[in-house]
């Protein structure tokens, strides 16, 4: 059996990865000529859009065979806009090849994917393109290579032709390759390729791909150096993209990572918030760039896309395959949608919120006092896709306010909290802790509750509850994040309550126990941070140093590199505006910013934009942290603050069992 693998084409915007893609393509005969991605005419970037640009903004695939090797090539996108679809692909990919540009160097970007490369652990190749440009050199790439992505990076075509000093610099990474080394005075071919799988090297290829020079020694490195792989016989594949085709049908694009997927299968799948559903696969299709063949089934090991999926949503698990990893990258900007004054904001709300199932990170929230609409977008350039899909999917015209930093917000101590909402014939209460977990961590749900005291169905109930929404904090109304909630206690009536009930106790559990930890001074605002690299002549650094230091950025002592001067550290992102073409103006355009998200910190100017947003959590009626009590037959309110003396639950830890997550486990009706 030929071997095969799932391959991602990542890289910083403008590495020439696309066509590099279009030069694999063509080398292997897949394709009769190579597009051209500054003619708009390339295979892989199908959507008007990318044509326009000419940046790749959604993932595509093609395959190809080369030397018994079958290889499917999933192009992700290379501006950071767009950073999330790449990173949504990872999952579904055995290997990935990693485009830099020898006249670029590597980029800050390009140190994130590879970070995130090295999260997934997906063993890598790597393309130095544009070698027809003016560079430093392959052996100063080499070296920059290893100091900033990995120490495991090597000349891949002289460990392909089999050049003593790379082989023995091979074997040093792993025991038992030394000692083959040893042995043998080589490395058979099956140790090479489990030395790429697990990481242990990074084989380097060189060319121009415009020019498809290296081309053919890239595809033979990869055909060589792919380990084979055993997939489970249980039907199992990932949801890593959700699209529309030319017809307006709605694709799901997945990886089979067991058994067999068949056409006209009822599959059981699993969305990333724990909604679980049964849907029955219609087509099932190969996609060559815009163009298809429908087949009967898909064996494990490959990609393809279905129709009739509605509830898959990107990082979606169908059978056997287990739950995924949170995602890393995350938008930093919110911005108002503005519609045309013809449009109703209710219709505007729902499209948006389409297009959110189709990318989960897009983040659109409806602002019931001001009565405004924000999506969370990565940049401009994601803007101008999201007015485009607005008006050739939906026929609405809208425009955008100016960004504004998305902030979030989390506790730096344990808190309880208590929601009671007993309206007439109405009865829930739940009380409920909050946690801080460590940066990056999101939001985890579980329980400690007994099921004596409170019915598994109601706790599973409570826990959707919590699941289902983004939970506003209470300094700015910013999403809550890096926390666990766990269920302590909870009561329903026999009678009376009904599962609505219980969503509104949830609520108000979770924003009570907010405002305990504001009154203690336990909350906590975050800001999005960007990891950074500063090139400037040496001339200019101390205006960058005092630039940063304005910036309040934490950065390393500079270091030179002949007559230009390196700074690299982080930055608060609300503090970069258009720094950038500020480079660009002092340093008479041979300075580079370069920037990476780097994730969430404690806001560096927390009291002032507290202050200036002026938030009131109490006036935030959606999220109030109020509760509803009964008393001779009629309901009343209950401050927050006084909550926990009318609470009719008492937590007791003799009672409590051990911390259970909200898994697919726990939602499952069997077990107990």
């Amino acid at each position: 059996m030929a071997a095969q693998a799932v391959i991602g084409l990542l890289a910083h915007v403008d590495a020439g990865k696309t066509t590099l893609a279009e030069a694999m393509l063509h080398a292997s005969g897949a394709i009769r000529a190579a597009g051209r991605v500054d003619k708009g005419a390339s295979h892989l970037d199908t959507d008007s859009m990318e044509r326009a640009r000419g940046i790749t903004i959604f993932a595509s695939q093609a395959s190809l065979d080369w030397a018994g090797a079958h290889l499917m090539l999933v192009d992700a996108p290379g501006h950071v806009d767009f950073s999330a679809e790449a990173e949504r692909t990872l999952q579904a990919l055995d290997y990935a090849i990693l485009v830099v540009g020898a006249n670029d160097g590597v980029q800050g970007h390009t140190e994130t994917l590879w970070g995130l490369l090295e999260r997934y652990a997906v063993p890598t190749f790597i393309f130095v393109n544009k070698m027809d440009l003016e560079n430093p050199g392959r052996d100063a790439l080499m070296h920059e290579l290893g100091e900033r992505l990995s120490a495991g990076c090597v000349n891949g075509e002289a460990l392909l032709a089999g050049v003593e000093d790379m082989l023995e610099e091979a074997a040093a990474t792993d025991e038992a390759a030394l000692d083959e080394y040893l042995d043998s005075g080589t490395l058979a071919s099956s140790t090479l390729a489990r030395l790429v799988s697990e990481r242990s090297i990074v084989p380097c290829f060189f060319g121009a791909a415009l020019r498809e020079e290296g081309v053919d020694g890239l595809l033979d490195g990869v055909a060589n150096l792919i380990a084979g792989h055993v997939w489970p016989k249980e039907f199992a594949a990932r949801v890593y993209r959700v699209s529309r085709s030319a017809r307006g049908e709605r694709l799901a694009w997945l990886k089979v990572t067991g058994g067999t997927l068949r056409a006209k299968a009822l599959v059981d799948g699993r969305n990333p918030h724990g909604e679980a559903w049964t849907e029955k696969i219609d087509e099932v299709r190969l996609y060559q760039g815009a163009s298809f063949e429908t087949v009967v089934e898909v064996p494990a090991g490959q990609i393809c896309a279905v129709t009739g999926l509605s509830r898959a949503v990107p990082g979606c698990a169908l059978g056997a395959e287990p739950a995924g990893e949170e995602p890393v990258l995350a938008p930093v900007l919110s911005y108002q949608v503005v519609p045309s004054e013809d449009l109703d904001a209710t219709a505007l709300v729902r499209a948006l919120r389409e297009l959110a199932r189709e990318d989960p990170l897009l983040g659109v929230a409806w602002h019931e006092q001001l009565q405004e609409v924000h999506v969370q977008l990565m940049g401009e350039v994601q803007q101008d896709v999201v007015r485009e899909q607005l008006r050739e999917r939906y026929g609405m015209e809208v425009s955008f306010g100016t960004g504004g930093i998305l902030y979030k917000e989390t506790v730096a101590a344990s808190v309880e909290g208590v929601g009671h909402f007993e309206p007439l014939r109405h009865y829930a209460e739940v009380r409920l802790m909050l946690e801080p977990l460590p940066r990056g961590a999101g939001v985890e749900f579980g329980t400690c509750c007994a099921e004596d005291d409170l019915d598994r169905n109601w706790q599973r109930l409570i826990l959707t509850n919590a699941m289902e929404r983004d939970h506003a904090g209470v300094l700015t109304g910013a999403p809550l994040t890096d926390v666990r909630i766990t269920l302590l206690a909870g009561r329903a009536h026999l009678k009376h309550t009904e599962g609505g009930d219980f969503r509104q106790a949830t609520y108000r559990a979770i924003r009570q126990a907010l405002m305990c930890a504001r009154e203690r001074g336990d909350c906590m605002l975050l800001e999005p941070w960007y990891r950074f690299r500063l090139t400037v002549p040496a001339e200019s650094v101390g205006r960058a140093l005092a630039d940063l230091s304005r910036m309040s950025a934490e950065f390393e002592p500079p270091a030179a590199t002949g007559d230009m001067v390196h700074i690299e550290g982080a930055v608060p992102a609300s503090e970069v505006g258009e720094y950038a073409l500020e480079v660009a103006r002092f340093t008479g355009g041979h300075g580079q910013l370069s920037l990476a998200f780097s994730g969430y910190r404690a806001c560096h100017d927390a009291e002032a934009v507290v202050a200036a947003m002026g938030y009131d959590p109490e006036a935030d009626l959606p999220n109030t942290p109020d509760s509803v009590f009964c008393s001779h037959g009629a309901g009343f309110t209950v401050k927050w603050h006084d909550v926990p003396e009318c609470a009719h639950t008492e937590v007791d830890s003799a009672r409590l069992r051990p911390y259970r997550p909200a898994d697919a486990a726990f939602f499952s009706t069997r077990g107990t």
